[in-house]
């Protein structure tokens, strides 16, 4: 019986319409048409997280990728499913299956040959026993020393015959996946026409080889010979891609035996049918391969240590299948140069794991792509990527909404509200909530009634959109009016940049303290002045793009007295704002600015360093600043120090947990410009947080 060519799908349709018929099944055709857009809040937040934390921006997209979101597996799930699978693989599977299944027919026909025997009173019968009874032990010899045997039982002798039929099977279905069962109950013809592929497969492979132009010769082949290859290869280089990786595999298969294992089946392939020959056109098929595709691993070996047998053709399988998982390892891994999310193969992923995890890879490459061209990430003068102003924002609002949620103590976008009354108009406007009170921007509402009418008959307050000329208003056309305090703020935020907030953890949480602070400032106060100060072994002003970038260095040095004298300088430039003053610290001050210019360092404090930095804190209150201290960390000293820092100022200290960090700050900032700081209601404490109201939205 010959290969069959593979059956095409059938196609089926309607009744009645024989003119078109259609057919339906599982989208397969790319990413899904109507997936959901991948959402990039989630990985830009944990990008932010590493990037202050230190990292290259590059390198915390990697991470992210790897590490995965909270319902997407990520890379390191992958990779692990891919070597679990492949350590099941080993665990389950020996490679003795054909010898097995060669012995048990063996047995078979010995033991109905014996039963025959039994039964046959004849002098012959007797010499036949001995011949049986003395059959070495090894299966190849006892194969071989009964090639010869006259069988008396027909049953025995059919037993015997499928053995050969099985090895040829079996070696041919080495070379061409599926030759097993496609030649099961094969005539005599059908493997003459297999010798025949051969011989003219080795001829096509050797003038390849070459040099000849072997397109004419391959299509004749193809046309002759195309059953054999029902994955249909279009040329030369994919026939051999594909016998090669086969024949590969089955050559690791071979390195895998034992060398017993290995003498027994060169010693059962010569009983094979076709005899030698076949077993001489596979091995010359097996060199023609090696010499044109010498890149692929024909010395590689696995320890199987299962206990399921496998036969030759579905041995080769496996270690293709392992062959696949190591290139998915590798693929996954992303540790060569140039390494993309696009290099991992969705269809190998996908047969070896499952359609789910074809999807989470694609998901991934999807977000990989996304995060390149969504303009979060851009490259700055030196070439670097870098978060991009727009990414910047986007994590400020999410740490906002963070601190707003900490603040109120529950969910929600509205977390402290104030009457419309009690502030001026912004110039902005925003949808109205449940529970506003600020005043309707009426331009605004009237125009999204109007537009929303010119778009189409809709719904509109529980009846159809009216044809006449007039403009209904629904709810979700309504926009109020932001309003801002009429008292403007100069705050300038400290926050230590010394080595040991990186060591004691509480760099991270200070950057995003000092993001989320940025952000509120420019997006809901944008009349107040912002200015960062970083403190370490010197100050500096810096932009909030710097300060998140920020990497630790190893400074001795925490100058306060610096950063106040940049504090001071930013209040004297607003005279008309109201001074707030925030300093995040972990520790005293242990160096300052000498007179020209020079850092000055001396640890224990030297008692002038303490002196220049109680003046210019003394200068701030002059001028009026509201001064919060934020200590961070349970020194006894530290909390002493701060403490009396803060009486000699009529300032307050917070202690806050590393967590709760941005909301003390930022509830200080709106307390100390609200009504709760210099003129608020009698009782009002400093600093609180009930001051001044905020949208997150």
């Amino acid at each position: 019986m010959s290969p069959p060519r593979p059956e095409r799908p059938r196609r089926t349709g309607r009744p009645g319409r024989p003119g078109h018929r259609s057919r339906y099944g599982r989208y397969a055709g790319g990413p899904d048409p109507l997936a959901p857009p991948v959402d990039l809040g989630e990985a830009l937040d944990a990008i932010g997280e590493d990037v202050m934390a230190g990292y290259s921006p590059e390198r915390a997209m990697r991470e992210f990728l790897r590490r995965g979101g909270q319902d997407q597996a990520g890379l390191d799930e992958l990779a692990r499913r891919v070597a679990a699978k492949r350590r099941e693989m080993l665990d389950r599977h020996d490679l003795d299956g054909t010898m097995r299944e060669v012995r048990e027919l063996l047995d078979r026909a010995v033991l109905e040959e014996r039963k025959q025997l039994a039964r046959d009173l004849d002098d012959e019968a007797r010499f036949a026993e001995m011949q049986i009874g003395s059959l070495p032990p090894s299966t190849a010899a006892a194969v071989a020393e009964l090639s010869d045997y006259s069988w008396r039982s027909p049953s025995a002798r059919e037993d015997y015959e499928r053995i050969k039929d099985l090895l040829g099977r079996e070696l041919l279905d080495q070379r061409f996946a599926g030759m097993k069962q496609a030649l099961e109950g094969a005539t005599d013809e059908d493997r003459e026409r297999v010798d025949a592929m051969l011989g003219d497969l080795n001829e096509l492979l050797e003038a390849h080889a070459r040099g000849e132009d072997t397109t004419e010769l391959f299509d004749e082949f193809m046309d002759q010979h195309g059953d054999f290859f029902p994955e249909r290869p279009a040329n030369v280089e994919e026939l051999l891609d594909s016998l090669a990786q086969r024949a590969a595999a089955a050559q690791r298969m071979r390195n895998s035996m034992t060398q017993e294992q290995r003498d027994e089946l060169d010693a059962l392939a010569q009983q094979a049918f076709g005899g030698p020959g076949l077993q001489q056109a596979l091995s010359r098929l097996d060199q023609n391969l090696q010499s044109l595709r010498p890149g692929e691993d024909w010395g590689g070996s696995e320890r199987f240590d299962g206990e399921q047998g496998l036969g030759l053709g579905d041995g080769t399988g496996v270690l293709q299948d392992l062959a696949d998982l190591d290139e998915l390892a590798e693929q996954l891994s992303q540790a060569y140069p140039g390494a993309r999310l696009d290099d991992v193969d969705l269809d190998t992923l996908s047969r070896q794991l499952g359609p789910e995890a074809a999807v989470s890879a694609r998901t991934l490459a999807e977000l990989e792509q996304a995060l390149r061209e969504s303009g979060y990430l851009d490259r700055g003068t030196d070439g670097q990527l870098r978060l991009s102003p727009k990414a910047m924002r986007q994590l400020g609002k999410a740490l906002l909404k963070d601190v707003a949620t900490r603040m109120s103590g529950r969910q929600g976008a509205r977390d402290l509200r104030q009457a419309g009354a009690a502030g001026e108009r912004s110039g902005a406007s925003r949808p109205w909530e449940f529970g506003d009170t600020e005043p309707w921007d009426i331009p605004r509402t009237v125009t999204n009634a109007v537009l929303r009418q010119a778009g189409g008959p809709e719904t509109v307050a529980g009846g159809p959109a009216p044809t006449s000329g007039r403009v209904r208003l629904s709810v979700e056309d309504v926009e109020v009016q932001e309003t801002e305090a009429r008292t403007q703020a100069a705050v300038a935020l400290l926050v230590d940049t010394s080595f040991s907030m990186a060591m004691d953890g509480r760099w991270v949480p200070m950057k995003r303290t000092a993001l989320a602070l940025h952000t509120l400032i420019r997006s809901r106060f944008r009349g107040d002045a912002l200015q960062l100060i970083g403190f370490g072994r010197e100050a500096r002003v810096m932009e909030i793009e710097q300060l998140t970038a920020l990497d630790a260095r190893w400074e001795k040095g925490t100058n306060l007295h610096h950063g106040l004298l940049l504090a001071n300088r930013h209040f004297r430039r607003h005279p008309s704002a109201q001074p707030v003053l925030l300093i995040v610290t972990d520790g005293e001050p242990t160096s300052h600015l000498g007179p020209g210019g020079d850092v000055m360092f001396a640890y224990p404090p030297h008692p002038h360093t303490i002196a220049l930095s109680v003046r210019e804190l003394e200068g701030s209150a002059r001028l009026g600043a509201q001064t919060t201290f934020f200590r961070l960390g349970e020194d006894p000293g530290l909390a002493r120090f701060i403490e009396h820092l803060a009486r000699r100022v009529d300032g307050r200290v917070v202690a806050p947990e590393l967590d709760d960090l941005g909301a003390a700050v930022v509830g200080s900032y709106l307390g100390s410009r609200g009504p709760g700081g210099p003129g608020g209601p009698p009782g009002a404490e400093p600093g609180g947080w009930f001051g001044r109201g905020f949208w997150v939205g």
